[in-house]
């Protein structure tokens, strides 16, 4: 589909990378990997056609739709939702009126014998069909899917874009993007402004579409549950493994031992030709071995190791007083605009506890956060336990720094302690290495800003951590430090993020919010995701669909179930159409109960796995799961029976 070649990228006289090649073909979905700085977005934009590289070549087929979402980009605010969306939708479009056009002709003209009208005939037919083919008749279907899917709600589509956050706009771009089915999308961190359950609709999506993926993410639970394959930009090279993330991490250990034994055989080769030139330079006997020496060591061409850091750095946070046995207390806690956020909120938060806040983007996770902060005013009442002293972070505290002062001087200013001998590694552990760590604050990008209040809030004395979002701007190995120090922390921590992998085996309680309430659920991240599997995460009567495979393909794509020219006006057309409308809501509907009495037929295999260990077998958590799980399985069969009666009863009448 897509061919690289020799592909060669510079920027001020230095190569990022040289000589890369490789192919991208059709449902491949690859995780590009490599570090902050390796050009990483720099080779999506070469891949999409908006830079040209220093040398090389990238072939795209003159067919070949591409999809590119990059990480910041200039949206327009003239429009509502609905509208800049439907701009997805300009080839169908215009097609749709071709088709009316032809329509109209043949309507007006009454020589239905001639061969001209016969040609007309014949031409709409085949315009008719591209048009199905086309995914037409489910446009406003797939627009409903994918927002709804992307975390907006019905009453947000006739919306200005402009009432939106950035974050918003860009899942607005995201969805136009999809909406036009591209053979290759292009995605550079498209999770940053996602909640989880819009993430993992975008991840089933991607998983199971017929498009390729090229994505840059550090969000490894999604790369690793997307992709199937992972180039790596190391060395000034692109090295292509064609396995998953978890697997090329293994590959990737074991090519960099492998590296490391031929570089230590390599150094010892060259130690000896220098021994020997060295002991014979000046003895004329050996003078041509001599020279053979010089030769071979000058055509050596030394061995590269992949940039690895293997230092193991720890972070632990500063000593500080013990605060009560219940750090935070809501009672009936609830907060208003023009309309409700969230009312009866009642929850205990213990001391040494990790829970996280989780939710859909403008639920209520960051208000109540600065209603515990008294940031802002609310309803109820609200106790923060005696000596709590609160170590905060959100997106402005990037906004508090001093921006006369050097990175490192703001980090500086802030440890005690031995801790100030490693303020280089931690600065270098969280993409400050280098001359990075002599920049001005005042020079420094948002998502720098954001690192660097996030590391002076590490060295600060709390003893109840509050963090939203803390891995927006975040590597993947910034985000394992960031995750050891607050597993190590002895106090409490409140934690608002979407990043799954990172929550995992950090929190034992989640709170969800929605709907305007708040719900306690005990465990891990994962555990809670189980626990709502059975809710999808847009409504059942929702349609789905394949990225590339659009509707109507195999039940109205095909001559023989398009209608007769003569018989597709008037009420005769529109009532085909109705037909069609209503099929195609019928099988998705039984589609849709097969994927329910799968999920759960599926849970209940694990179920019985698990009470095969005696520890298991008298849980009572499990076993109540497997009651309620069997009754709802019994209920979705009977479901769906009805829902496949009145599908073959509605192909039955269109045959």
């Amino acid at each position: 589909m897509i061919s690289v070649e020799n592909l060669k990228i510079e920027f001020s006289a230095k190569a990022l990378f040289e000589n890369a090649s490789f192919t991208v073909n059709p449902k491949d979905r690859i995780a590009l990997v490599g570090k902050n700085g390796a050009g990483k977005s720099t080779l999506l934009k070469i891949i999409s056609g908006q830079q040209l590289p220093t040398a090389g070549t990238v072939s795209v087929p003159q067919d070949t739709k591409i999809g590119y979402l990059p990480q910041v980009m200039n949206l327009a605010d003239e429009t509502t939702v609905r509208q800049e969306v439907e701009k997805a939708f300009a080839d169908v479009a215009a097609m749709r009126e071709h088709v009316e056009q032809l329509e109209r002709q043949m309507s007006e003209r009454t020589d239905y014998e001639s061969s001209d009208y016969m040609a007309l005939v014949e031409r709409y037919t085949q315009e008719h069909e591209r048009f199905l083919m086309m995914g037409s008749e489910s446009m406003e279907a797939d627009l409903e899917r994918t927002l709804l899917g992307l975390g907006f709600q019905r009453q947000d589509f006739d919306r200005p874009t402009s009432e939106f956050s950035g974050g918003w706009r860009m899942r607005i771009e995201l969805a136009k993007i999809l909406l036009q089915r591209p053979d290759v999308l292009l995605l550079d961190e498209p999770t940053n402004h996602l909640d989880i359950k819009s993430i993992q609709w975008l991840e089933q999506l991607l998983a199971t579409s017929s498009a390729a993926v090229i994505l840059v993410s550090h969000d490894r639970a999604f790369i690793n549950n997307v992709c199937n394959r992972t180039l790596e930009i190391s060395c000034g090279k692109v090295i292509d493994y064609k396995v998953k993330y978890d697997e090329y991490v293994v590959l990737r250990q074991e090519r960099r031992e492998q590296q490391l034994r031929a570089y230590e055989n390599q150094q010892r080769e060259i130690a000896d030709m220098r021994q020997f030139i060295e002991r014979f330079r000046y003895q004329a006997t050996k003078a041509v071995q001599v020279q053979q020496k010089i030769r071979q060591l000058e055509k050596i061409v030394p061995i590269e190791i992949d940039e690895v850091d293997n230092s193991a750095l720890h972070l632990k946070f500063p000593p500080c007083l013990r605060s009560g046995d219940y750090p935070i207390i809501c009672e009936d806690v609830a907060k208003s605009y023009s309309h409700v956020v969230f009312s009866h909120v009642n929850l205990t938060i213990k001391r040494g506890e990790k829970v996280a806040f989780v939710g859909k983007n403008g639920e209520g996770k960051s208000t109540l956060v600065k209603c515990i902060m008294s940031q802002i005013p609310f309803d109820g009442h609200l106790k923060v336990g005696h000596n709590v002293q609160i170590g905060y972070f959100a997106q402005n505290q990037a906004q508090l720094l001093d921006e006369n002062l050097t990175v490192f001087q703001t980090i500086d200013n802030v440890a005690r302690g031995e801790i100030r001998l490693k303020i280089r590694d931690i600065l270098g552990a969280f993409m400050f290495g280098g001359e990075a760590s002599d920049k001005k604050v005042k020079v420094l990008s948002g998502g720098e800003r954001s690192r660097l209040a996030m590391i002076r809030l590490l060295l600060e004395p709390v003893n109840l951590l509050i963090l939203d979002e803390p891995t927006n701007h975040l590597d993947m190995k910034s985000k394992d430090v960031l995750k050891e120090a607050i597993r190590n922390f002895d106090g409490t921590a409140i934690i608002v993020s979407h990043d799954r992998d990172f929550l995992d085996g950090l929190v034992t309680k989640v709170y969800e919010f929605g709907n305007g309430q708040v719900r306690e659920h005990i465990g891990g991240i994962y555990d809670f995701l189980r626990s709502a599997a059975g809710a999808p995460p847009i409504p059942a009567n929702a349609p789905t669909r394949s990225l590339s495979a659009p509707e109507g393909t195999t039940n109205v794509g095909g001559q023989g179930n398009v209608p007769s020219p003569g018989a597709e006006k008037g009420a005769t057309w529109a009532a085909h159409k109705e037909k069609q409308r209503r099929l195609r809501k019928a099988e998705r509907a039984v589609e849709e109960s097969e994927r329910k009495i799968s999920d759960m037929e599926r849970r209940l295999k694990e179920l019985d796995q698990l009470f095969m260990n005696p520890e298991k077998a008298s849980d009572m958590v499990l076993v109540t799961e497997y009651t309620s799980t069997k009754q709802a399985l019994d209920e979705e069969v009977e479901h769906w029976e009805k829902l496949s009666e009145e599908l073959e009863g509605m192909v039955l009448n269109e045959e």
